[in-house]
């Protein structure tokens, strides 16, 4: 049985982290301006929205937080170092920022009739004091999905490569998130200055 709950969470993880990762170029764009972000969202929507695509998507959400549960379930409560621990510990912040962040968005498409785009991603964020929320919030998603990759590097990965051992490429996939974070950060806030949140998404940030 535990065989099976980590193939399909291996599964639906490699889905997911193919999203993500164009998720995170989409949103990288806004270090270009938030028109540029919103061009590239339309473009990988006709992908990801087709609804074969997007149900697929939302089944291995839902199984990821399901079968990552779980294995934690299973585990046990016994003492966790280095690496395990750090995928044990982001693996639990992904599945609640899947939940909640995933909610958020059909929520803002089926209640509130909103397009959720740039501006509905960033509302918080550029908004005192729902801001003190979503930086930290934010953040730690993109540096646990960092975090959980390289752990599984560091723990599965066998080969040194270019004189670099799994633990120091580990290391360096880390780094690289958390580096990574803070300038998705400096675009999604105009260089940490605010955006100007226009007038239709003031619902989100009690206006």
């Amino acid at each position: 049985m535990e065989h099976r709950l980590r193939l399909f969470h291996r599964i639906s993880g490699i889905t997911i982290t193919a999203f993500v990762a164009l998720h995170l170029f989409n949103h990288a764009m806004a270090l270009v301006g938030a028109e540029r972000h919103i061009a590239t969202m339309a473009f990988l929507r006709q992908f990801y929205r087709h609804p074969v695509a997007e149900t697929l998507l939302l089944v291995a959400v839902l199984n990821q937080v399901f079968t990552g549960i779980r294995l934690h379930r299973k585990s046990g409560t016994g003492k966790r170092m280095g690496w395990q621990a750090l995928q044990h510990w982001s693996g639990l912040y992904l599945a609640f920022f899947f939940v909640i962040h995933l909610g958020a968005v059909l929520v803002g498409r089926t209640v509130l009739h909103l397009d959720t785009n740039f501006y509905f991603g960033v509302a918080g964020l550029n908004t005192f004091p729902f801001a003190l929320f979503f930086v930290p919030y934010y953040a730690l998603a993109v540096i646990s999905f960092f975090a959980h990759i390289a752990s599984i590097h560091a723990r599965k990965m066998e080969r040194t490569v270019w004189g670099l051992t799994p633990n120091t490429q580990a290391q360096g996939l880390l780094c690289s998130g958390i580096v990574f974070t803070v300038i998705l950060l400096h675009g999604l806030t105009n260089g940490f200055m605010g955006v100007a949140i226009p007038a239709e998404y003031g619902a989100l940030i009690g206006r």
